[in-house]
Protein backbone atom coordinates (compact mmCIF):
# COMPACT_ATOMS: atom_id res chain seq x y z
CA UNK A 1 0.00 0.00 0.00
CA UNK A 2 1.25 3.40 -0.73
CA UNK A 3 1.72 5.72 1.89
CA UNK A 4 0.87 9.36 2.16
CA UNK A 5 2.49 12.23 4.98
CA UNK A 6 0.42 14.85 5.87
CA UNK A 7 1.77 17.84 7.58
CA UNK A 8 -1.18 20.17 8.70
CA UNK A 9 -0.65 24.45 10.26
CA UNK A 10 -3.34 26.63 10.99
CA UNK A 11 -6.95 26.31 12.18
CA UNK A 12 -9.42 23.24 13.11
CA UNK A 13 -10.79 23.66 9.62
CA UNK A 14 -7.41 23.11 7.76
CA UNK A 15 -6.92 20.08 10.45
CA UNK A 16 -10.80 18.34 9.44
CA UNK A 17 -9.40 19.33 5.73
CA UNK A 18 -6.45 17.21 5.89
CA UNK A 19 -8.76 14.56 7.78
CA UNK A 20 -10.64 14.62 4.36
CA UNK A 21 -8.30 14.54 2.02
CA UNK A 22 -6.42 11.46 4.31
CA UNK A 23 -9.90 9.71 3.70
CA UNK A 24 -10.24 10.44 -0.19
CA UNK A 25 -6.71 9.07 -0.51
CA UNK A 26 -7.46 5.65 1.25
CA UNK A 27 -9.77 5.17 -0.86
CA UNK A 28 -7.39 4.89 -3.67
CA UNK A 29 -5.03 2.88 -1.77
CA UNK A 30 -3.39 5.08 0.09
CA UNK A 31 -1.93 4.87 3.87
CA UNK A 32 -1.39 7.78 6.05
CA UNK A 33 2.46 7.40 7.91
CA UNK A 34 3.84 10.01 10.42
CA UNK A 35 7.35 9.19 8.77
CA UNK A 36 8.19 11.17 5.81
CA UNK A 37 11.06 8.97 4.75
CA UNK A 38 8.57 6.13 3.69
CA UNK A 39 5.97 8.13 2.05
CA UNK A 40 4.96 8.38 -1.99
CA UNK A 41 3.27 12.18 -1.33
CA UNK A 42 4.37 14.55 0.75
CA UNK A 43 1.42 17.00 2.01
CA UNK A 44 1.73 20.37 3.14
CA UNK A 45 -1.92 21.39 4.21
CA UNK A 46 -1.55 25.73 4.37
CA UNK A 47 -2.21 28.29 6.56
CA UNK A 48 -2.29 32.02 5.41
CA UNK A 49 -3.46 33.71 8.81
CA UNK A 50 -0.25 33.79 10.64
CA UNK A 51 2.48 36.12 9.40
CA UNK A 52 5.26 34.67 7.00
CA UNK A 53 3.20 31.86 6.27
CA UNK A 54 4.79 31.48 2.77
CA UNK A 55 8.19 31.81 4.11
CA UNK A 56 7.52 29.10 6.67
CA UNK A 57 6.01 27.01 3.80
CA UNK A 58 9.17 27.08 1.40
CA UNK A 59 11.21 26.37 4.42
CA UNK A 60 9.39 23.05 5.10
CA UNK A 61 9.15 22.26 1.23
CA UNK A 62 12.93 22.42 1.44
CA UNK A 63 12.77 19.98 4.74
CA UNK A 64 11.07 17.56 2.92
CA UNK A 65 13.32 17.50 -0.24
CA UNK A 66 15.83 15.86 1.70
CA UNK A 67 13.43 12.73 1.98
CA UNK A 68 12.42 12.99 -1.46
CA UNK A 69 15.79 12.99 -2.66
CA UNK A 70 16.66 9.88 -0.21
CA UNK A 71 13.39 8.03 -1.94
CA UNK A 72 14.96 9.20 -5.28
CA UNK A 73 18.59 7.44 -5.19
CA UNK A 74 16.33 4.42 -4.09
CA UNK A 75 14.20 4.38 -7.25
CA UNK A 76 11.37 5.77 -5.46
CA UNK A 77 9.17 8.68 -6.68
CA UNK A 78 7.47 10.76 -4.44
CA UNK A 79 5.14 13.93 -5.04
CA UNK A 80 5.48 17.28 -3.04
CA UNK A 81 1.80 18.39 -2.40
CA UNK A 82 0.47 21.84 -1.18
CA UNK A 83 -2.70 22.61 -0.09
CA UNK A 84 -4.61 25.17 1.84
CA UNK A 85 -4.90 28.99 1.95
CA UNK A 86 -1.58 29.59 0.95
CA UNK A 87 -1.85 28.20 -2.62
CA UNK A 88 -5.03 30.12 -2.86
CA UNK A 89 -3.53 33.72 -1.87
CA UNK A 90 0.02 33.38 -3.88
CA UNK A 91 -0.25 29.45 -5.78
CA UNK A 92 1.49 31.33 -8.54
CA UNK A 93 4.63 32.33 -6.09
CA UNK A 94 4.86 29.10 -4.98
CA UNK A 95 5.28 27.25 -8.86
CA UNK A 96 7.88 30.33 -9.31
CA UNK A 97 9.57 29.90 -6.53
CA UNK A 98 9.90 26.66 -5.53
CA UNK A 99 10.43 23.96 -8.31
CA UNK A 100 9.97 21.22 -6.13
CA UNK A 101 6.34 21.39 -5.91
CA UNK A 102 4.35 18.75 -7.99
CA UNK A 103 1.04 19.92 -7.06
CA UNK A 104 -0.39 22.96 -5.35
CA UNK A 105 -4.58 22.92 -4.51
CA UNK A 106 -6.52 25.71 -3.03
CA UNK A 107 -8.74 24.70 0.20
CA UNK A 108 -11.96 24.63 -2.62
CA UNK A 109 -10.42 22.02 -5.11
CA UNK A 110 -8.74 19.24 -2.43
CA UNK A 111 -11.19 16.58 -3.57
CA UNK A 112 -9.02 16.76 -6.81
CA UNK A 113 -5.93 15.25 -5.48
CA UNK A 114 -6.75 11.52 -5.87
CA UNK A 115 -7.51 12.42 -9.55
CA UNK A 116 -4.29 14.61 -9.84
CA UNK A 117 -1.74 12.23 -8.21
CA UNK A 118 -3.00 9.20 -10.44
CA UNK A 119 -3.16 11.40 -13.84
CA UNK A 120 0.23 13.17 -12.73
CA UNK A 121 2.99 13.30 -15.23
CA UNK A 122 5.93 15.23 -14.88
CA UNK A 123 6.76 15.70 -18.71
CA UNK A 124 3.38 17.66 -18.73
CA UNK A 125 4.37 20.10 -15.58
CA UNK A 126 3.21 20.70 -12.81
CA UNK A 127 -0.71 21.02 -11.33
CA UNK A 128 -2.31 24.05 -9.81
CA UNK A 129 -5.78 24.56 -9.23
CA UNK A 130 -6.63 27.82 -7.22
CA UNK A 131 -10.16 28.68 -8.56
CA UNK A 132 -13.66 28.52 -6.70
CA UNK A 133 -15.33 25.37 -9.02
CA UNK A 134 -19.36 26.00 -8.64
CA UNK A 135 -20.26 22.38 -7.12
CA UNK A 136 -19.20 21.86 -3.30
CA UNK A 137 -15.97 19.88 -2.78
CA UNK A 138 -18.09 18.08 -0.25
CA UNK A 139 -20.00 16.10 -2.75
CA UNK A 140 -17.06 14.92 -4.37
CA UNK A 141 -15.77 13.46 -0.77
CA UNK A 142 -16.11 9.62 0.88
CA UNK A 143 -17.68 8.68 3.88
CA UNK A 144 -15.20 9.92 6.93
CA UNK A 145 -14.25 7.87 9.90
CA UNK A 146 -13.51 9.17 13.16
CA UNK A 147 -9.68 8.52 14.46
CA UNK A 148 -10.32 9.19 18.26
CA UNK A 149 -13.46 9.68 20.51
CA UNK A 150 -13.12 13.31 19.14
CA UNK A 151 -13.80 14.45 16.02
CA UNK A 152 -14.41 17.97 13.74
CA UNK A 153 -17.25 18.55 11.35
CA UNK A 154 -17.11 21.47 8.70
CA UNK A 155 -21.23 22.81 8.47
CA UNK A 156 -19.93 26.15 6.86
CA UNK A 157 -16.77 27.87 5.05
CA UNK A 158 -16.13 31.40 3.49
CA UNK A 159 -16.79 34.40 4.94
CA UNK A 160 -19.08 37.23 4.00
CA UNK A 161 -17.80 40.21 6.76
CA UNK A 162 -14.59 41.09 4.83
CA UNK A 163 -12.67 42.48 8.62
CA UNK A 164 -10.05 44.52 7.00
CA UNK A 165 -7.16 42.60 8.63
CA UNK A 166 -8.06 39.01 7.19
CA UNK A 167 -7.74 37.51 3.97
CA UNK A 168 -10.02 34.06 4.71
CA UNK A 169 -12.73 36.14 2.23
CA UNK A 170 -10.03 36.32 -0.22
CA UNK A 171 -8.80 32.24 0.74
CA UNK A 172 -11.79 30.55 1.35
CA UNK A 173 -14.63 32.62 -0.64
CA UNK A 174 -17.99 33.21 0.01
CA UNK A 175 -19.88 31.88 2.88
CA UNK A 176 -21.44 28.71 2.01
CA UNK A 177 -23.13 26.46 4.27
CA UNK A 178 -23.79 22.56 3.64
CA UNK A 179 -27.12 21.08 4.04
CA UNK A 180 -28.52 19.69 7.11
CA UNK A 181 -29.11 15.99 5.74
CA UNK A 182 -25.70 15.93 5.17
CA UNK A 183 -23.93 17.47 8.04
CA UNK A 184 -26.23 14.77 10.36
CA UNK A 185 -25.32 11.81 8.15
CA UNK A 186 -21.36 12.69 8.08
CA UNK A 187 -22.22 12.90 12.01
CA UNK A 188 -23.83 9.34 11.77
CA UNK A 189 -20.89 8.13 10.42
CA UNK A 190 -18.36 9.58 13.00
CA UNK A 191 -20.62 8.29 15.58
CA UNK A 192 -20.54 4.60 13.86
CA UNK A 193 -16.50 4.83 13.79
CA UNK A 194 -15.68 5.39 17.01
CA UNK A 195 -16.83 9.85 18.05
CA UNK A 196 -18.13 10.14 21.05
CA UNK A 197 -17.43 14.48 20.40
CA UNK A 198 -17.87 16.47 17.67
CA UNK A 199 -17.02 19.73 16.90
CA UNK A 200 -18.69 21.65 14.60
CA UNK A 201 -16.39 24.20 12.31
CA UNK A 202 -16.72 26.95 10.37
CA UNK A 203 -15.54 29.91 9.80
CA UNK A 204 -18.25 32.11 10.90
CA UNK A 205 -20.17 28.28 12.16
CA UNK A 206 -22.93 30.70 14.10
CA UNK A 207 -23.93 32.06 10.23
CA UNK A 208 -24.89 28.97 9.24
CA UNK A 209 -27.91 28.95 7.00
CA UNK A 210 -28.13 25.62 5.10
CA UNK A 211 -31.40 23.40 4.44
CA UNK A 212 -33.22 21.91 6.72
CA UNK A 213 -32.53 23.89 9.61
CA UNK A 214 -33.76 27.38 10.61
CA UNK A 215 -29.98 28.16 12.36
CA UNK A 216 -27.59 26.51 13.67
CA UNK A 217 -29.26 26.28 17.05
CA UNK A 218 -31.92 24.58 15.15
CA UNK A 219 -29.17 22.49 13.92
CA UNK A 220 -27.17 21.39 16.78
CA UNK A 221 -30.68 20.65 18.25
CA UNK A 222 -31.20 18.20 15.82
CA UNK A 223 -27.36 16.32 16.03
CA UNK A 224 -28.45 16.11 19.62
CA UNK A 225 -30.96 13.07 18.79
CA UNK A 226 -28.29 11.35 17.49
CA UNK A 227 -27.51 8.25 19.65
CA UNK A 228 -24.16 7.59 20.78
CA UNK A 229 -23.02 11.32 20.47
CA UNK A 230 -22.27 12.40 23.97
CA UNK A 231 -20.54 16.12 22.85
CA UNK A 232 -21.20 18.73 20.40
CA UNK A 233 -19.13 22.28 20.44
CA UNK A 234 -18.93 24.34 17.51
CA UNK A 235 -16.33 27.41 16.43
CA UNK A 236 -15.67 29.89 15.62
CA UNK A 237 -18.52 32.27 16.13
CA UNK A 238 -19.26 35.75 15.03
CA UNK A 239 -20.49 37.60 17.79
CA UNK A 240 -23.55 40.16 16.00
CA UNK A 241 -24.48 36.88 13.96
CA UNK A 242 -25.47 34.95 17.73
CA UNK A 243 -29.45 34.48 17.37
CA UNK A 244 -31.27 33.86 20.80
CA UNK A 245 -32.27 30.44 19.74
CA UNK A 246 -28.48 29.25 19.64
CA UNK A 247 -28.14 30.98 23.26
CA UNK A 248 -31.24 28.87 24.22
CA UNK A 249 -29.83 25.56 22.93
CA UNK A 250 -26.82 25.80 25.92
CA UNK A 251 -29.81 26.21 28.53
CA UNK A 252 -32.21 23.18 26.73
CA UNK A 253 -29.40 20.53 25.62
CA UNK A 254 -26.51 18.64 27.86
CA UNK A 255 -25.13 17.52 25.03
CA UNK A 256 -24.21 21.51 24.15
CA UNK A 257 -20.65 21.82 26.22
CA UNK A 258 -20.61 24.70 28.45
CA UNK A 259 -17.80 26.46 26.41
CA UNK A 260 -18.03 29.44 23.34
CA UNK A 261 -15.55 30.67 21.52
CA UNK A 262 -16.43 34.57 20.57
CA UNK A 263 -13.41 36.73 19.31
CA UNK A 264 -14.08 40.20 20.09
CA UNK A 265 -10.56 41.36 18.97
CA UNK A 266 -10.51 45.22 20.46
CA UNK A 267 -12.79 46.53 23.31
CA UNK A 268 -12.13 50.00 21.64
CA UNK A 269 -15.14 51.20 19.19
CA UNK A 270 -13.01 53.05 17.40
CA UNK A 271 -10.76 49.58 16.29
CA UNK A 272 -13.60 47.95 15.52
CA UNK A 273 -15.12 49.80 13.24
CA UNK A 274 -11.35 50.12 11.83
CA UNK A 275 -11.45 46.84 11.83
CA UNK A 276 -14.80 46.83 10.15
CA UNK A 277 -16.03 44.40 12.85
CA UNK A 278 -19.88 44.89 13.40
CA UNK A 279 -20.45 45.40 16.63
CA UNK A 280 -19.74 47.53 19.62
CA UNK A 281 -17.79 46.67 22.93
CA UNK A 282 -21.22 46.96 25.00
CA UNK A 283 -22.84 44.95 22.11
CA UNK A 284 -20.18 42.20 22.60
CA UNK A 285 -20.54 42.18 26.63
CA UNK A 286 -24.61 42.01 26.28
CA UNK A 287 -24.43 39.10 24.10
CA UNK A 288 -21.93 37.37 27.24
CA UNK A 289 -24.28 38.53 29.77
CA UNK A 290 -26.88 36.38 27.38
CA UNK A 291 -25.01 33.31 27.38
CA UNK A 292 -24.36 33.64 30.81
CA UNK A 293 -28.47 34.07 31.75
CA UNK A 294 -29.29 30.82 29.85
CA UNK A 295 -25.86 28.79 31.31
CA UNK A 296 -24.39 30.80 34.18
CA UNK A 297 -21.34 28.13 34.01
CA UNK A 298 -20.57 28.77 30.48
CA UNK A 299 -17.10 29.25 29.83
CA UNK A 300 -16.56 32.00 27.44
CA UNK A 301 -12.37 32.36 25.24
CA UNK A 302 -11.67 34.68 22.62
CA UNK A 303 -9.01 36.45 20.36
CA UNK A 304 -7.27 39.35 20.55
CA UNK A 305 -5.76 41.90 18.22
CA UNK A 306 -2.47 43.98 19.89
CA UNK A 307 -1.63 47.03 17.41
CA UNK A 308 -3.74 47.39 15.18
CA UNK A 309 -3.42 50.79 12.79
CA UNK A 310 -4.17 53.98 14.66
CA UNK A 311 -4.76 51.85 18.24
CA UNK A 312 -3.25 54.66 21.14
CA UNK A 313 -2.85 53.77 24.40
CA UNK A 314 -6.51 55.24 25.30
CA UNK A 315 -7.80 52.24 22.82
CA UNK A 316 -5.56 49.79 24.52
CA UNK A 317 -6.65 50.46 27.92
CA UNK A 318 -10.46 50.32 26.72
CA UNK A 319 -9.19 46.57 25.54
CA UNK A 320 -7.83 45.33 29.07
CA UNK A 321 -11.36 46.60 30.97
CA UNK A 322 -13.32 44.91 28.74
CA UNK A 323 -10.81 41.66 29.64
CA UNK A 324 -11.74 42.76 33.53
CA UNK A 325 -15.14 42.79 33.22
CA UNK A 326 -15.84 39.72 31.07
CA UNK A 327 -13.38 37.53 32.73
CA UNK A 328 -12.18 34.37 30.23
CA UNK A 329 -11.47 31.23 30.82
CA UNK A 330 -9.05 30.91 27.87
CA UNK A 331 -8.08 33.45 25.02
CA UNK A 332 -5.27 33.64 22.29
CA UNK A 333 -4.07 36.85 21.36
CA UNK A 334 -1.77 38.28 18.98
CA UNK A 335 0.21 40.94 17.38
CA UNK A 336 -0.99 42.84 14.36
CA UNK A 337 0.63 42.18 11.55
CA UNK A 338 -0.19 43.22 7.67
CA UNK A 339 -1.94 40.26 5.63
CA UNK A 340 -0.62 41.41 1.56
CA UNK A 341 -3.77 42.58 0.34
CA UNK A 342 -5.71 43.36 2.84
CA UNK A 343 -7.05 46.92 3.51
CA UNK A 344 -5.33 47.27 6.78
CA UNK A 345 -1.69 46.51 5.41
CA UNK A 346 -2.03 49.62 3.81
CA UNK A 347 -3.57 52.14 7.02
CA UNK A 348 -1.53 54.70 8.14
CA UNK A 349 -0.41 54.98 11.63
CA UNK A 350 1.27 51.59 11.95
CA UNK A 351 2.00 51.08 15.43
CA UNK A 352 5.41 50.06 16.42
CA UNK A 353 6.44 47.08 16.97
CA UNK A 354 8.09 47.63 20.74
CA UNK A 355 4.75 49.34 21.67
CA UNK A 356 2.87 45.83 20.30
CA UNK A 357 4.79 43.83 22.09
CA UNK A 358 4.38 45.61 25.05
CA UNK A 359 0.87 45.60 25.28
CA UNK A 360 0.68 42.12 24.32
CA UNK A 361 2.75 41.43 27.06
CA UNK A 362 0.13 43.37 29.64
CA UNK A 363 -3.04 41.80 27.94
CA UNK A 364 -1.53 38.21 27.75
CA UNK A 365 -0.57 38.40 31.69
CA UNK A 366 -4.09 39.55 32.81
CA UNK A 367 -5.81 37.16 30.26
CA UNK A 368 -3.16 34.17 32.03
CA UNK A 369 -4.31 35.38 35.13
CA UNK A 370 -8.18 34.53 34.41
CA UNK A 371 -7.17 31.66 32.96
CA UNK A 372 -5.49 30.51 36.24
CA UNK A 373 -8.44 31.44 38.53
CA UNK A 374 -10.95 29.57 35.98
CA UNK A 375 -8.94 26.68 36.24
CA UNK A 376 -8.52 27.07 40.16
CA UNK A 377 -11.90 27.13 40.43
CA UNK A 378 -12.46 23.47 39.26
CA UNK A 379 -10.15 22.33 41.91
CA UNK A 380 -12.04 19.39 44.39
CA UNK A 381 -15.10 19.52 41.57
CA UNK A 382 -16.15 15.75 40.33
CA UNK A 383 -15.94 16.83 36.37
CA UNK A 384 -17.00 14.08 33.59
CA UNK A 385 -14.17 14.12 31.33
CA UNK A 386 -13.76 12.47 27.62
CA UNK A 387 -9.75 11.28 27.82
CA UNK A 388 -8.96 11.31 23.70
CA UNK A 389 -5.04 10.65 24.09
CA UNK A 390 -1.91 9.06 25.92
CA UNK A 391 -0.06 11.59 27.90
CA UNK A 392 3.86 12.08 27.56
CA UNK A 393 4.25 9.92 31.35
CA UNK A 394 3.50 6.47 31.16
CA UNK A 395 0.34 5.22 32.82
CA UNK A 396 -0.87 9.13 32.19
CA UNK A 397 -4.07 10.16 29.91
CA UNK A 398 -5.30 13.27 29.06
CA UNK A 399 -8.81 14.54 28.10
CA UNK A 400 -10.99 17.68 28.07
CA UNK A 401 -13.64 18.72 30.49
CA UNK A 402 -16.68 20.29 29.48
CA UNK A 403 -15.02 23.48 29.71
CA UNK A 404 -12.38 22.25 27.31
CA UNK A 405 -10.02 21.87 29.97
CA UNK A 406 -6.98 19.36 29.58
CA UNK A 407 -6.73 17.67 32.28
CA UNK A 408 -4.32 14.85 33.24
CA UNK A 409 -5.01 11.61 35.16
CA UNK A 410 -3.09 8.63 36.03
CA UNK A 411 -5.04 5.40 34.21
CA UNK A 412 -4.71 2.89 31.94
CA UNK A 413 -5.62 2.26 28.78
CA UNK A 414 -8.52 0.93 28.88
CA UNK A 415 -9.75 4.21 29.94
CA UNK A 416 -9.24 5.70 26.40
CA UNK A 417 -11.79 7.40 24.65
CA UNK A 418 -14.13 7.33 27.37
CA UNK A 419 -15.76 10.18 29.32
CA UNK A 420 -14.68 9.49 32.87
CA UNK A 421 -15.33 11.13 36.31
CA UNK A 422 -12.75 12.85 37.79
CA UNK A 423 -12.13 14.53 41.08
CA UNK A 424 -9.95 17.60 39.99
CA UNK A 425 -7.06 17.83 42.60
CA UNK A 426 -4.95 20.57 41.21
CA UNK A 427 -4.73 23.15 38.57
CA UNK A 428 -2.37 25.25 36.45
CA UNK A 429 -2.84 27.82 33.97
CA UNK A 430 -2.58 25.55 31.17
CA UNK A 431 -4.14 22.31 32.45
CA UNK A 432 -5.71 20.39 35.20
CA UNK A 433 -4.90 17.14 37.26
CA UNK A 434 -7.67 14.43 38.44
CA UNK A 435 -7.88 11.14 40.31
CA UNK A 436 -10.88 8.88 39.21
CA UNK A 437 -13.45 9.67 41.46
Amino acid sequence: MKKIFIKTFGCQMNAYDSARMRDAMFVHGYQETNNPEQADILLLNTCHIREKASEKLFSEIGRLNEFKEKRKQEGKETLIVVTGCVVQAEGDEILKRSHLVDIALGPQNYHRLPELVASYNRKKGRVLLADFPADSKFDYLPKTKATSATAFLAVQEGCDNFCTYCVVPYTRGCEYSRPASDIIQEAKDLVATGAKEIMLLGQNVNCWHGQGASDLGDLIRQLALIEGLDRIRYTTSYPSKITQNLIEAHKDLEKLMPYIHLPIQSGSDKILKAMNRQYTAKGYEEIVASFRKARPDIAVSSDFIVGFPGETDDDFQETMEVVKRVRYASSFSFKYSPRPGTPASIMKNQVAEDVKTKRLMILQKELMEQQQEFNSNTVGKILPVLLTEKGKKEGQLVGYTPYLQGTHVSLPDSFLNKIVMLKITKASATSLTGVEA
